[in-house]
Formats: structure tokens, sequence, C-alpha cells
């Protein structure tokens, strides 16, 4: 397999108070563990600043001048209850948004099987018209987009395993049969979506889990929900919304899990990419904020898609 990784210095400028959990040494801490040399075959490239109008993928134009209103000229600007903006955290944002368009290219061009995006801020709690749970814009709803725009996929399937409801998400496509939106997730728990009876157009797959539910349940989850449907649905593209909040040092929650459970996780959704996909999987780093449980388990999924 051929991994792309895509990075840039600037998601370490997107600053948050003191004590926010969303902080730049997530990117140190992953830096760390792909220091291995058993990383050495991944391809790392400097993720490009996407164009502002690759936000528009996914949002009104209201929603990003909204957002680049918030954008303080000097220190740290709440945006929202627990989502701030600092004066290089558009230039990050849509750093972000081009490491995803830049991974989706990658994985159509045949350069590389599947990629790994090590952006911050995040971006799944984005609404279509809302910044929201640290996230400006929706990463993985725009990935999507460019791939049916322009690479002609008609069927996306995004996978979001992050603790939280990727409630942006659902919002953006709960009504667009074309992408299926599959989900585990704690609840109850920020934001308070995600029930199984919210299923879209028949496109919306959410998996529920309870506090301490741990390994067996999330896996158990995977193979009666997510997978059948996943399959069923024969993507041309598997996107993953990868946050790993739900392992068991998080301080955010408590799923329990450990990185082999990221692992297995991957293997399988790589597996059923390789049957309709032509193993094309795109990965975007969401949750995780427990630095080692962070890295452990990023790094375990980043290995995963390396190996096939």
């Amino acid at each position: 397999m051929t991994t792309f990784l895509f990075e840039n210095p600037i998601f370490l400028e997107h600053h948050t108070p003191e004590g926010h959990p969303e902080r730049s040494d997530r990117i140190r801490a992953l830096n760390l563990a792909l220091e291995h040399e058993r990383f050495s075959p991944l391809v790392r490239e400097k993720a490009p600043q996407a164009n502002e109008d690759f936000v528009l993928l996914a949002h009104p134009e209201s929603h990003l001048r909204a957002v680049m209103s918030e954008i303080p000229e000097e220190g740290i600007n709440q945006v929202e209850a627990d989502t701030y903006a600092s004066p290089a955290s558009l230039q990050a944002a849509l750093t972000g948004i081009g490491g995803a368009i830049a991974a989706v290219d990658a994985v159509f061009s045949g350069k590389a099987d599947n990629a790994f995006v090590a952006a911050r801020p995040p971006g799944h709690h984005a609404e279509r018209e809302k910044a929201m749970g640290f996230c400006f814009f929706n990463n993985a709803a725009i990935a999507a987009r460019h791939a049916q725009k322009a690479h002609g996929a008609e069927r996306i399937a995004i996978v979001d395993w992050d603790v939280h409801h990727g409630n942006g998400t659902q919002d953006i496509f709960e009504d667009d049969p074309s992408v299926l939106f599959c989900s585990t997730h704690q609840m109850p728990l920020y934001p308070g979506t995600g029930a199984k009876d919210e299923t879209g157009a028949g496109n919306i797959v959410n998996a529920p889990l309870s506090a301490n539910d741990g390994s067996d349940h999330f896996r158990e989850a995977f193979k009666s929900r997510v997978l059948p449907r996943v399959a069923e649905f024969k993507p041309d593209l598997i996107v993953i919304s990868a946050g790993f909040d739900a392992h068991h040092r998080d301080p955010l929650a408590q799923i329990n899990l450990v990185a082999d459970d990221f692992d297995w996780a991957t293997g399988k959704l790589m597996d059923l990419s390789e049957k309709s996909a032509n193993n094309r999987v795109v990965s975007l780093l969401e949750g995780g904020y427990d630095l080692q449980g962070l890295a452990e388990s990023a790094a375990t999924h980043i290995y995963r898609l390396m190996r096939g």
C-alpha cells in the first residue's frame, strides 16, 4: 500500500486558551510517534491551503463570512461555547480543507492507495451553517463533495468513529442518498444528537454506545450496523472521520477503547474499500485529547493504512 500523510506546520498555529483540550500539542504528540522507523515508507506531503471557494462545497457563503468575521487580529476570540479562533485559525482551517482535497486527489489519481490528513482544527461538528465543537468547516463533507464534483464519484461512505457524534456531517448529508454517513459514538454526550432513529433519507446509520461499553460493544456495533451498510452501499470512496477520543485514556468520554480497536476497524474498512473503491480511503483527524492515547491510536491507524 502507498499511504500519503498530509501535514503542515500551520496546524500548530491555531491557538486555543490554556487548558483547552483541542491544542497544538496533539499534533506534536502524533509527530513524535511517527518518528519511528516503521513509518519511513510513509509519503509525507505538505498540505496546501485551499481556496475559500472549496468551503462552499458544503457550506453557504454566509457561513464562510461569519467564520472570517470571528478571526481576531491578535489574541484569542471565543466563537461559540467551546470554539475559539486565533489570528492563524482561518489559514489552518483552510489548510485542513486543502489537505482533505489533496488526499482525495491522490487516491483518485492512483498516486496513493489511501491517505491520512493530520490537521486541526477538526471538522465533523461543523454544521452547514454553524461552527461548533472546536470545528469551523466540515472537512469530511467537503472531501466527499470534491470527490463527487472533481472525480465523478457516485457514492461516498463517511464513517465516523469519534466518540462524539458527527452532527455536522449528518446535518449536511441527511437528505442526500449519494452519501452514506455511519457513526459510532457515546450517548448521552455532546452534542446530543445521533440516536438510532435519526436515519435521514435512509442514508444515516447511527450506532450509539453507552459509557463504559468498551471494545466488545464497539466492535459489535461496527459488525452489526456499520460494516453491513457500507458493504451494501458499495462506495467509490470511504472517508473516515478518525477521532481517537474513544480511547480509554481520553478525558472527555468513557468508551474505553484501546489502540488495537482502531487497527481492527481500519482493517475492516480497508477490506470493504478493496471490494468497491479500488482501496481508496481518506482518513481525517478529528478528536483525541489525551496525548498518549491519541499518539498510540493514530499511529496504529496510520500503520494499518500502510500495511493494508
